[in-house]
């Protein structure tokens, strides 16, 4: 069995961009594997409200018991339908959640079973031998 892992990451926007030209660049030359999914945020605000335990129940609800309607998740979570949709909305603006009409209903789905952030601590270059343990 394969995990299909979302990286999320924490970057200032001039690191994101160079990282977007970089994998510009590994894909003109075919250098690229198509292996990694990357979310990029801008800060760890942006992070804590992304992840916010809400929103974390919908996205492990929808992995694990994958519900036909938006409806049905939110039966599944025990909340309002209306807050449920809207959260919905949100997630799927940034690409954690799809949501594919099936008619009347939109079926919220997720391609992901795994999820990795990667958050510096230190700005890149830092000479980690100056830094005295804590």
């Amino acid at each position: 069995m394969t995990t299909d892992t979302l990286h999320i990451t924490v970057e200032p926007t001039t690191e994101f961009f160079e990282s977007a030209l970089e994998d510009v660049r590994q894909l003109e030359a075919d250098e690229a594997d198509g292996s990694e999914y990357v979310l990029s945020l801008p800060d760890e605000e942006t992070l804590e409200r992304v992840l916010r335990a809400k929103n974390i129940e919908l996205i492990r609800m929808t992995a694990t018991e994958e519900p036909e309607s938006v409806r049905e998740l939110a039966r599944l979570v025990d909340r309002d339908i209306k807050n449920v949709s809207t959260a919905l909305n949100r997630l799927e603006e940034i690409g954690l959640v799809e949501l594919e009409d099936g008619g009347r209903a939109k079926r919220p789905t997720v391609w992901y079973d795994h999820v990795e952030i990667d958050i510096r601590l230190t700005p890149d270059g830092a000479d980690d031998t100056d830094v005295a343990p804590a």
